[in-house]
Order: C-alpha cells, then sequence, then structure tokens
C-alpha cells in the first residue's frame, strides 16, 4: 500500500539556508512538498484504506440551533454581541426556509456586500440560518476597486505592528504565519492512514478571521473574494490573481530554486518565518509554479471529491488532491505546508477549498449538522460536534475557541456568510 504524507518539515535550520540573492530564492529542496495523491488514486481510494472511517461515531445536531445560544460551551463566560461581528443589527434574525430568487447576472459588489437572498448554488436553506450574510464574490465577478481594496488591506497588515502574541512573528500579517506554523502539526493529516479531519473546519475559521482583522484593523468594508482555482488548472501562471496589479507574477523556478517576486502589490516582500518550522529567516516572498501539478486540481479531481458522500472521506479527498496539488502548483513557499501562509496567495486558494467545502455541504442539509472522523492524526479520536477548535484568539474577542458546531454551517453559529457563484 502507498502512503502518501501531508506535511513536510525541512531537515534544515535557519543558520543554514544559503540567503536569497536577487531573483533568486531558496533551493526548491529547502520547500519540500505538500504530498498528495493523484486523482486516478482517489478515484480508487487509496486514502481511504487503512482506517474504516465509517465506523468512527457520528454526532448529529438534533433539531435547530438557535446560534445565537449556541456560540460558546458552557462556563466559557460572557457571550459577545452578535452585533460586534454581524453585518447589521438584523443579520443574526432567523427566517424559516423559502424559495430564494435567482441572483443578478455579473455582480458588482462595491462596498461590502450583504444580501438577503441566496444565491443559486446555496439555495438549499433551512429554518433559523442568518440573514443578511457576508457575500463573497468570485474574483472575476470582483470589480477592479475591490480587488484593489483587498490587496491593500493585506498589505496593510504587512505594514501593521505585530500584536506581541505570536512571538517573533514581525508584523501583523505574519501573526497569521505564525500561528499556522504553530499549528500545523495538528490540523493537517500526517499521512492517508493518520488523518485529522479538523483541517477543513480549522481552515474555514482561520481564513473567517483573517477577514475580520482585515476589516477592523485596516478598514476594508467591501465584499470577501474567493478564487475559483479549478478553472485556472494547467495554466495558474495565466490566472487573473497573478498579475502586477494584484498579487504579482507567477515564475517557474530560477536555476532549482524558487523565484523571488519583483511585481504586483507584494514586490520584494521579505518574510521571516519558514520554511517549515524556522524562525527569524528573512526570506523573499518567492514561487516556482509547476502547470503539470496545477492541471490536477481541475474538474477531475472535484468531482472525485465530491463523489463521497461522508464528511471524512470527503475531506481526506480534498487535503490530498486540489488542496496539496494547488499548493504544491504554485510551488516555492506554498509548497511548504507549514509556512505557506507567508504567500498571501495561500488565502486565495483556502478561500477555494472553503468554497468547495460548502458547495459539497449545500448538496445535503445533513451534512450542515453533522460531523464524524478523526480529531487527530496520532490516535483517531472521534471528531464530534463538541470538539474544540482554536485559532489563538487572533482577531480578539471575535475569535474565541469553540466548538466544531459553531463553525460547521456558514450561515449558523459563529458565521454569517456565504458564496456567490
Amino acid at each position: 500500500m502507498k502512503t502518501t504524507f501531508a506535511l513536510f518539515v525541512p531537515a534544515v535550520s535557519a543558520a543554514v539556508l544559503p540567503s536569497a540573492p536577487a531573483k533568486q530564492g531558496l533551493p526548491l529542496s529547502a520547500f519540500g512538498e505538500v504530498h498528495s495523491i493523484s486523482i486516478i488514486e482517489a478515484i480508487q481510494g487509496v486514502d481511504l484504506i487503512g482506517t474504516n472511517f465509517s465506523a468512527l461515531p457520528i454526532s448529529t445536531i438534533d433539531g435547530l440551533i438557535d446560534p445565537v445560544l449556541d456560540l460558546f460551551t458552557p462556563n466559557s463566560g460572557d457571550k459577545v454581541d452578535e452585533g460586534s461581528f454581524r453585518t447589521s443589527s438584523t443579520s443574526g434574525n432567523k427566517v424559516a426556509a423559502s424559495p430564494s430568487p435567482s441572483p443578478s447576472p455579473s455582480p458588482s459588489p462595491s462596498s461590502f456586500s450583504v444580501s438577503s437572498t441566496t444565491a443559486a448554488d446555496d439555495s438549499v436553506s433551512v429554518a433559523a440560518e442568518c440573514t443578511n450574510p457576508h457575500v463573497r464574490y468570485e474574483w472575476d465577478n470582483y470589480s477592479t476597486s475591490d480587488k484593489k481594496a483587498f490587496v491593500d488591506a493585506l498589505q496593510c497588515l504587512i505594514n501593521a505592528p505585530p500584536s506581541g502574541r505570536f512571538s517573533p512573528s514581525r508584523n501583523r500579517y505574519e501573526d497569521f504565519v505564525r500561528l499556522h506554523q504553530s499549528y500545523a502539526p495538528n490540523i493537517h493529516s500526517t499521512s492517508t492512514t493518520q488523518q485529522t479531519h479538523k483541517f477543513l473546519l480549522w481552515h474555514r475559521y482561520y481564513v473567517w478571521a483573517l477577514e475580520q482583522v482585515m476589516r477592523d484593523e485596516c478598514g476594508f468594508n467591501r465584499a470577501f473574494p474567493w478564487w475559483d482555482e479549478k478553472k485556472w488548472a494547467g495554466r495558474f501562471a495565466q490566472a487573473t490573481i497573478f498579475t502586477s496589479e494584484y498579487f504579482g507574477s507567477l515564475p517557474g523556478p530560477t536555476n532549482g530554486a524558487a523565484t523571488c517576486i519583483n511585481n504586483g502589490r507584494f514586490a520584494g516582500m521579505s518574510v521571516s518565518l519558514g520554511p517549515g518550522m524556522t524562525t527569524n529567516n528573512p526570506h523573499c516572498l518567492q514561487r516556482a509554479v509547476n502547470e503539470g501539478v496545477t492541471a490536477q486540481t481541475g474538474l477531475s479531481a472535484w468531482d472525485a471529491c465530491f463523489s463521497r458522500s461522508s464528511y471524512p472521506d470527503f475531506h481526506s479527498c480534498v487535503e490530498f488532491t486540489y488542496h496539496a496539488q494547488g499548493h504544491n502548483g504554485m510551488g516555492g513557499m506554498m509548497a511548504d505546508a507549514i509556512a505557506s501562509p507567508g504567500d498571501p496567495a495561500f488565502f486565495m486558494h483556502h478561500l477555494f477549498v472553503d468554497y468547495a467545502f460548502r458547495k459539497w455541504q449545500i448538496e445535503d442539509v445533513q451534512r450542515r449538522t453533522t460531523i464524524s472522523g478523526c480529531a487527530d492524526n496520532k490516535n483517531c479520536s472521534p471528531l464530534t460536534l463538541d470538539t474544540m477548535v482554536y485559532v489563538g484568539q487572533i482577531c480578539g474577542a471575535k475569535c474565541p475557541d469553540l466548538r466544531v458546531r459553531d463553525i460547521l454551517n456558514t450561515m449558523e453559529g459563529h458565521f454569517c456568510y456565504r458564496y456567490n457563484y
């Protein structure tokens, strides 16, 4: 049986990593890779051999919960006023399910879009879901003004001082890199036979936390974007996010090393964390695209994962196929599973992963109310609705330690957002 690994920690230290000359970054071997399985292996279920996920207990929400009453565990202290993290004072209101009108074509979401309607692919709803959710727009349906505001807000975090809670990060953006770096061993599967199914849930919360910090600390007041990665499979370098106006180019390697990015909003960006667990190791933002790998992120992988009906089976497929291959395909810093948020493109990639998760959930209401699988990648303790998920309170009171039930549905519990496409 083939065993593949989802995490790679480079066996190097900051002291032996070479300094990065102009335009050329670290050797590709310094980053390792997020090991994956092929589409054929996903169809064959190679990632499911060794653990009988179907035998694990299923945790189910009985009936409908009120997210206002279910935000925190008992004895967790005072509850946060929903108005402090909702779009408006009405966004926590609950309505019974009803048919939703189709969205207008080619929306142009300027100035922080909210809506009481549900998009075409998000039309399956249940009573008690929030109204006026934040709407996430696909990058190509995002206005030029919104795109600029989004990358400017990311740059704002890069220029802002660190919070001091995620030492040794050097700025507020690196707080997020350090959080991911610290938690990586617990939120990624160790191998196809040692899996944790917290991965999708944790990253959903993590990306949402970034959104809150961008809004609260950098004044970002637009709708949030997501990137439809599968439509660029095999040609990531041509994607409309990788331009000199936005995330910068996506070059190939240079002399066996990643290539420093010298255009776009993050040109010349220096990151001090990574590869792997290394810290205090300044190096340039660098990429090394491999379109043979990005080709694996298309509809075939998408369909292979969507054919799976249980949460752990779907989760495993996503983590080891187009999630892993998206990282490896962009290369360089993105191929480092531990410190990859050092590249701002990480968040566009994981917004796509969360979109896929939400898309899969809306196909069956039970997928928003049940959970099963492994809560850790060592002993496979059962993942339940009461399993805790932590993001280090990186966005303060808005980011408490939460139970899975609080983050399982993006339209209920701690969240109130949906996708438009």
